[in-house]
């Protein structure tokens, strides 16, 4: 079980964890809750650039089409390819299995939430 405590978030839903100079981050599960049941997750190619706080990828459900935020500026080096075979994990597992992309920073974080300060911007509960 992830600790939730220990990741970071921002107000667009995503949620990350950096490792050295590897972030990575998917949605929160509020996201996942208020998209209903994901049918489609577009990523970015491995290799491409995000840059923090623009669109990176897209995820569809039966509710809406969503977009996706890049919370940091870097390289992408990996993609969750089984949420792209099976987008359901996303709400299934959304701080586990239902990760989305894993990105090498160039550039430092921008200012992140941490989970009171998210919980507080949701009104969700902890």
């Amino acid at each position: 079980m992830t600790d939730l405590a220990a990741l970071s978030y921002t107000p667009e839903h995503e949620w990350i964890s950096v490792e050295g100079d590897l972030a990575r981050f998917g949605v929160t599960d509020f996201a996942a809750d208020k998209l209903g049941d994901v049918v489609f997750v577009d990523l970015p190619a491995v290799g491409s650039s995000v840059v923090a706080g623009e669109v990176c990828g897209e995820i569809e459900s039966t509710k809406s089409v969503g977009e996706l935020y890049a919370p940091v500026t870097g390289e992408v080096v990996s993609i969750n390819d089984a949420v792209v075979d099976d987008p359901s994990i996303v709400n299934a597992e959304p701080f586990e299995a239902g990760w989305l992309i894993t990105v090498r920073i160039s550039e430092p974080a921008p200012d992140l939430l941490d989970r009171d300060a998210y919980v507080e911007l949701t009104g969700a509960d902890a």
